[in-house]
């Protein structure tokens, strides 16, 4: 049979959270500011693949179909 666990108190329960948190091991502002801006390229560089990509796809069954 499962093991049934043991209810924790809430008081309890956020101060391990808490801990838990001092534990974690945050990026510095200058690492944030250096992905965010590696996203924000890959994000455009993105973009303008799909709009070319759709270009061409259009274009080409335009041409097939006659449209």
């Amino acid at each position: 049979m499962a093991e049934t666990k043991k209810r924790t108190n809430p008081f309890t329960f956020f101060g391990q959270v808490r801990a838990e948190g001092r534990k974690v091991t945050w990026t510095s502002r200058q690492e944030t500011v250096a992905a965010t801006i590696m996203v924000l390229i890959m994000v455009v560089f993105a973009s303008i693949f799909f709009l070319l990509t759709d270009w061409v796809v259009s274009a080409v069954v335009k041409l097939i179909t006659g449209i």
